[in-house]
């Protein structure tokens, strides 16, 4: 890949940086903000326990569906564009479940925000490559960061701002964020059209994208980002229950753990995509060191859970450095802006329905077997098989060169 020389970070692309970063707070609240609260919206307006089940399956069931849809999406409209059309969904996303005065409300308001969530996750690493070439690395790292902050915020806040005002009030004042990322993005759009016209990026069309089915870069790219989203997925819905029955946690270490088990992918979010930009061929090495991380902390669980249970549970929570793995390597792995939203569409659009299928596989294998055994045994099974994978998305070779080929 071509280095481009670094330049100032705010020369001429102020508004871009902001409308980035922005964007990336907005990416996870709508996730991490229901289900602290979600007994006192069942108190308030009545969801069966079915209704809970769907809603904490929708997030990467609409991030895999409108992720892919996304690149089609921005062929026809342009990147700037999509992007306003996900922050409005977000928004009204927000809004809509706020405002909610039935279980039917808060479903469609789930939906809109997820869509939104699910077109954005596909747009940044796009975004950065096209505004930020030079800062790849550092952009996508800043971004990372806060995606955990947008994780970890609502989660915490959800609470006391429900007591101290109301459920509707902790859903909707997110909304707010929304807005204030629409205005960079807006004032982009209208400067483009009233100004001299920017060189556009060839966005992807249906043939580049048809093709990704048939490379192994792209399925290499997918099993990444999608072993890090099963695991992910698999943990948070599964680990307080399952240290309890193995480790004899009780509720407030295992809620403690969780917290360590997500704390432990920031370190990854800052460090991983700067060394990926500057490890070249070797960056498979960070593909094997999350595989390590994932096996080492599952089969600890497996082995010994009792003893030194934070150590296995924080060597689990270093696997998902896989995450910023994929978005850092989506630009790295591709020429063109065409060749990025393509990648990052089917990147995430694959690999979320990997994440999606995390907790009802676990879930599966505990019922039918009765214990942790099966389920820890496939998680690292599932963690190996991304070891295949880093082999091929360490070649320097581009989506663009399979194309052709």
């Amino acid at each position: 890949m071509t280095l481009n020389p670094p330049r100032p970070l705010w020369a001429g692309r102020s508004l871009a940086l902001a409308g980035i970063l922005l964007v990336a707070l907005n990416l996870r609240s709508a996730v991490a903000n229901l289900s602290p609260i979600i007994s006192e919206i069942r108190a308030d307006i009545g969801l069966p326990v079915w209704v809970v089940g769907v809603l904490g399956m929708l997030p990467p069931v609409c991030f895999a569906v409108f992720g892919v849809f996304a690149p089609v999406l921005t062929r026809r409209f342009g990147l700037e564009v999509m992007v306003i059309v996900a922050l409005a969904a977000i928004t009204l996303g927000h809004l809509a479940r706020g405002l909610a005065p039935s279980q039917l409300w808060l479903m469609l308001g789930s939906v809109l925000a997820f869509a939104g969530l699910g077109i954005g996750n596909v747009l940044l690493p796009p975004l950065v490559k096209k505004y930020f070439p030079d800062r790849i690395g550092l952009i996508t790292s800043i971004y990372v960061v806060l995606l955990s902050i947008s994780t970890t915020l609502p989660a915490i806040l959800a609470v006391p701002i429900a007591d101290s005002s109301s459920w509707r009030v902790s859903l909707g004042m997110w909304a707010i964020f929304g807005v204030l990322a629409l205005i960079p993005w807006v004032s982009l759009v209208v400067r483009h059209r009233t100004g001299t016209p920017a060189d556009q990026p060839d966005e992807a069309d249906a043939v580049v994208i048809g093709r990704l089915w048939r490379s192994p870069l792209a399925w290499a790219m997918a099993i990444v980002f999608g072993t890090s989203s099963l695991n992910a997925y698999a943990m948070f819905a599964w680990m307080p229950q399952m240290l309890h029955d193995i480790a004899d946690s009780t509720p407030t270490q295992a809620g403690a753990l969780l917290s360590l088990y997500a704390i432990m992918g920031l370190p990854a979010g800052l460090l991983v995509p700067w060394l990926a930009t500057r490890m070249g061929q070797r960056v498979g090495l960070l593909v094997y060191a999350g595989v390590a991380f994932f096996f080492i902390g599952d089969l600890g669980l497996l082995l010994i859970p009792g003893t030194a249970t934070w150590l296995w549970v924080a060597f689990a929570g270093l696997g998902p450095l896989l995450f910023p793995l994929a978005l850092v390597l989506i630009n790295l792995r591709s020429r063109t802006h065409a060749g990025s939203v393509a990648l990052s569409g089917f990147t995430q659009g694959v690999g979320y329905t990997f994440g999606a299928l995390g907790p009802l596989l676990v879930g599966y294998l505990h019922e039918v077997s009765g214990g942790w055994t099966v389920p820890l045994i496939f998680l690292g099974v599932i963690a190996l098989g991304a070891a295949f994978a880093g082999a091929v998305v360490a070649r320097p070779h581009m989506i663009e060169d399979e194309q052709r080929s």
